[in-house]
């Protein structure tokens, strides 16, 4: 049988070593030297192709098998376990057991990326066999692509694969780097992570950065940065910041009771004085356990507590110094924020935004402690110190299977509490009703309700809902921090409610009343700022 066209003796079993030897260096190189020897005649193809997918593939499993071998002390070594701990290891194992195929076919066609997945593969500890297969069929698929290549271009082949790969190396590299710096990120701070990629949970002075070059725009267009103030002449500052809630709750309930959870300024200079104070006032009008305290000055929820036992109460008051009201506990169990606007001299206002409010709950095992319970959950996690400063007493405590907590009772993003767009809750009946509360509230003309209501047809109908507060100037269509609302719709949200703002302003200012000054205002922002100090952790 003629074998001529598998080896020429000594010589093509010397360039079949050669072109082993050089897949080890590069398998690239090997790869086109093989082809374009096999299109030159010094050997037959079948002894070029086998000899270059023996070489590459015993120098994947050679990389794969250096890996595996090395990395079982590696991850054992303390640098290791402090910068990839147990579960972010097993996250990575977990990943890849579950991409690892694709990455390693992937890699076979990606300038640069076959070394990292290699030896992540052995790293991780990928099944030989599995690695083995996939790495085959790779190389096969590899090879004959480049011999056909060299079939149909010739030499030419090679000058135009080593430019395509000059240029576009550079470019996936990059990209590569920022992938595997993303994942790390992931992997060893998955919470911040969250954070960092869910805009509604940035820090507030990251978030507001376009808000406030907004608010400065439209300052210049009406010649005024404290116009806002002049928006709702009837309350200090227009609901910009250091408003009493007590002086609005009464306003409100002095015309629309039947609206308004009654609440009560609690007199006293000390602790004792203002307990004595809450035990009367509860008696007078008849307020159960549990009940609301929070203080006067206050934003974004902070400082407010629902009081089960009263000594929580003379605890509360021991921390804060500031004025402090007491509020009848609206159950709900809804709670919503329906924000509403009117221009003076309109008969009517409109309704800019509704918020549903979710109280996120975590639900007892009977083998998970508290803390473990919030930082398992996917979204409490994320901003787990909050729920974590609130239960600081209880992070041991497990619940029992099946009981829920309560994580939140304070409807506010910054507490805890999630957001979704209730616009769908806008009738014409509950604007009917909001829009005559509002319009028996003189000097009132943009701000946010916070309602708390038993169920939505009751809502939907503009009746059987309490109202626990009213923000002013400064308060948002909340609805923006939906988690299914984009980040330039949520500005383009927010700077459509500060430009109604500052039109209503302007259009009273045009009536007569002057804004307040930029003295003023950062006054009372350090007067709420003192006073905030002493607040606790709100429910």
């Amino acid at each position: 049988m003629d074998t001529s066209w598998w080896f020429l003796g000594s010589s093509g079993l010397a360039v079949s070593a050669g072109i082993v030897l050089l897949s080890f260096i590069s398998e690239d190189a090997a790869t086109l030297s093989s082809a374009l020897l096999v299109l030159g005649g010094p050997i037959a193809w079948p002894l070029g192709f086998l000899s270059c997918f023996f070489g590459i593939w015993a120098g994947d499993v050679g990389l794969y098998s250096a890996a595996r071998w090395f990395g079982k002390p590696l991850r054992a070594s303390r640098w290791c376990q402090r910068a990839l701990p147990d579960r972010a290891m097993v996250r990575c194992e977990e990943q890849f057991q579950r991409s690892g195929i694709v990455a390693l076919l992937v890699s076979r066609f990606v300038p640069g990326t076959r070394l990292p997945t290699y030896l992540a593969a052995g790293f991780f500890a990928m099944p030989l066999t599995r690695f083995a297969w996939v790495t085959a069929v790779g190389a096969l698929v590899w090879i004959g692509a480049i011999f056909a290549l060299t079939r149909l271009f010739g030499a030419q082949a090679l000058s135009l694969f080593a430019s395509a790969e000059s240029k576009a190396a550079p470019v996936i590299l990059t990209a590569l780097g920022v992938v595997v710096a993303v994942w790390a990120l992931r992997l060893r701070l998955p919470h911040a992570f969250q954070r960092l990629t869910r805009w509604e949970f940035w820090p507030a002075w990251l978030f507001y950065l376009p808000i406030a070059a907004c608010y400065l725009w439209f300052g210049l267009r009406h010649r005024s940065w404290s116009l806002p103030t002049a928006a709702n002449p009837a309350i200090p500052t227009g609901g910009m910041v250091g408003e009493s809630k007590i002086d609005i709750l009464n306003a409100l309930r002095a015309r629309s009771s039947e609206f308004v959870a009654d609440a009560y300024a609690i007199n006293g200079d000390t602790a004792t004085d203002r307990l004595l104070a809450l035990h009367r006032i509860r008696r007078e009008h008849d307020i159960p356990l549990p009940f609301i305290l929070k203080p006067d000055l206050g934003q974004r929820g902070n400082g407010v507590k629902l009081i089960r036992a009263m000594p929580e109460a003379l605890n509360y008051f021991q921390k804060v110094r500031a004025p402090v009201i007491v509020q009848r506990y609206a159950p709900g169990p809804h709670e919503a924020g329906i924000f509403y606007y009117r221009f003076p001299g309109a008969e009517h206002g409109r309704l800019f935004s509704i918020t549903e409010k979710i109280f996120p709950t975590v639900t007892g095992d009977g083998i998970r402690t508290l803390a473990e319970l919030i930082t398992d959950d996917p979204r409490a996690a994320i901003i787990a110190p909050t729920y974590l400063q609130r239960f600081a007493g209880r992070h041991d405590e497990v619940l029992a299977r099946g009981h829920k907590l309560k994580l939140v009772e304070s409807g506010n993003h910054a507490q805890g509490c999630i957001f979704r767009d209730g616009n769908r809750l806008g009738t014409p009946a509950l604007l009917s009703t909001i829009d005559a509360i509002s319009r028996r509230l003189p000097g009132f003309f943009i701000g946010r309700y916070d309602v708390r209501y038993e169920s939505e047809h009751d809502l939907m109908a503009g009746r059987n809902f309490q109202i626990v507060e009213l923000n002013g100037a400064a308060s948002e269509a909340t609805h923006v921090y939906d988690p299914g609302n984009t980040l330039p719709s949520a500005y383009g949200t927010l700077f459509q409610q500060w430009r109604l703002v500052f039109a209503i302003g302007a259009a009273n200012r045009a009536r007569g009343h002057r804004p307040s000054s930029l003295l003023t205002l950062w006054r009372e922002w350090r007067k709420y700022a003192r006073a905030a100090a002493s607040y606790p952790a709100a429910d």
